[in-house]
């Protein structure tokens, strides 16, 4: 049965359908967590643990998806995205100190200070407001989903396997300028993304002049 199929029975609210859809797309999907995996983590969490946190989740957040304007096996990417992020800062993200950035020639190895989320908004907003933290992450996860996909690949190099450019340009196939440059412009698209969202309008650092 096609995705467009599925689309059509996962818009109806069929539960039957995201349990099939699942059990359909576990190969692909399993690929997809081990690609997105860091080294580190792949040595502490199976990709099937994982997707099975995908499952859970989809099973339990199906019926707020808008699957007319969603595609479906994009979404499930994107939960396992979120639940990598999350496998990442149970196991090593640490207390980052609020007023601590961290930017592109930020020093690499060692422990990362924080998991992507913490990296990103302690980097994009400031760190004086008492927000939500679920609320922040939420906003920045749906972000960071409009961004290309290589976009999406270099932040989360950078940031969760905390590699310099050089080696995210041999990975991404592109030059070690080209690399900064799409670095630079996706965390620019973010924030601009951001500054839409009510939440962080008033948090987003303004350049300086």
């Amino acid at each position: 049965m096609d995705d467009e199929k599925y689309r059509e029975r996962l818009a109806s609210g069929e539960r039957a359908a995201v349990v099939e859809f699942l059990e359909e797309k576990r190969e692909p999907l399993l690929r997809f967590i081990q690609r997105s995996m860091s080294d580190r983590l792949a040595a502490k969490v199976e990709p099937a643990d994982i997707f099975q946190e995908v499952s859970v989740t989809a099973l339990s957040s199906y019926e707020e998806i808008d699957f007319t304007e969603r595609d479906p096996f994009h979404w499930l990417c994107g939960l396992a995205e979120r639940r990598i992020i999350d496998a990442h800062r149970r196991h090593f993200s640490k207390k980052r100190a609020a007023d601590k950035e961290v930017g592109l020639d930020a020093p690499v190895g060692g422990e990362l200070s924080g998991g992507l989320i913490d990296v990103l908004t302690a980097s994009l907003t400031s760190p004086s407001q008492n927000f939500s933290k679920g609320q922040k992450e939420f906003a920045l996860l749906a972000a960071l989903d409009q961004l290309p996909e290589e976009a999406r690949e270099a932040i989360r190099l950078r940031y969760i396997e905390n590699l310099p450019s050089k080696e995210i340009a041999a990975r991404l196939g592109k030059t070690d300028g080209a690399t900064r440059v799409l670095l630079t412009r996706s965390l620019k698209k973010l924030q601009d993304l951001l500054s839409e969202n009510d939440l962080f309008q008033s948090m987003i650092q303004k350049p300086e002049v």
